[in-house]
């Protein structure tokens, strides 16, 4: 493994960054770039996938009005490698060539924990029921969007159970033709079906251990 491809430090990146534009968020780095229009907002876009093709390492890139966020990591070794840096660094040449302002607050990442006694048990649910994939890498509690869209999840192991109702759940809302086979295929990871009352709108479904979950579609319930 050439060093370039070698596994880094977080603090080791932090420090060779340009500390204007980028953070380190869930092993990887991300920047956020305020832009005065769409037009300027592409046109980075454009000089980033040019440098990507050219440096061969090829980040998430989300354009949205006012701001563009790049996030690089080298999923071969599930980290962040001197590639990342390197990239980084380009990508912040670029932004001030365009005259781009990084907005560092705006960098941020979601990660949902799931309290679990049994996590061997709970975790084949939400990855069914999430259409997620397992996360790369050392971490055996995490589950990823596959995507790159939705926000990862992690299993924490609990010592005693929680008996009361759990007062958060999620609305995973899929296509209308996909609902029944993300329902099925979360029963059949060791969920339940809690609710089909409100179907095809959405379905309750719930954990072994008792956590909600809805798969919702844009269809509405049939009159009676």
């Amino acid at each position: 493994m050439s060093d370039s491809s070698a596994r880094l430090p977080h603090s080791a990146v932090t420090e060779a960054v340009d500390a204007r534009h980028w953070r380190v968020l869930l092993g990887t780095l991300r920047a956020t770039f305020r832009c005065a229009d769409f037009a300027t907002a592409a046109a980075f876009v454009a000089r980033v996938a040019q440098a990507a093709d050219a440096a061969n390492h090829h980040p998430d890139v989300l354009l949205r009005w006012g701001q563009v966020t790049v996030t690089t990591s080298s999923h071969d070794v599930a980290g962040l490698t001197q590639r990342d840096v390197d990239l980084a660094g380009t990508v912040s040449a670029l932004a001030d060539e365009l005259g781009l302002t990084g907005d560092v607050p705006r960098s941020s990442a979601l990660e949902v924990a799931v309290d679990a006694l049994d996590i061997p048990a709970v975790r084949p649910f939400w990855k069914a029921v999430l259409g997620y994939q397992d996360q790369p890498g050392d971490d055996e509690n995490g589950i990823v969007d596959p995507a790159g869209v939705g926000p990862a999840f992690w299993f924490q192991q609990m010592d005693v159970p929680r008996p009361q109702r759990n007062r958060l759940h999620l609305d995973v809302t899929v296509p209308h033709d996909e609902a029944r086979a993300r329902v099925d295929a979360a029963v059949a990871a060791g969920g339940r079906l809690v609710s089909d009352e409100r179907a095809p709108a959405f379905w309750v479904l719930a954990d072994p251990e008792g956590n909600e979950a809805c798969v919702c579609t844009w269809q509405a319930r049939p009159s009676s």
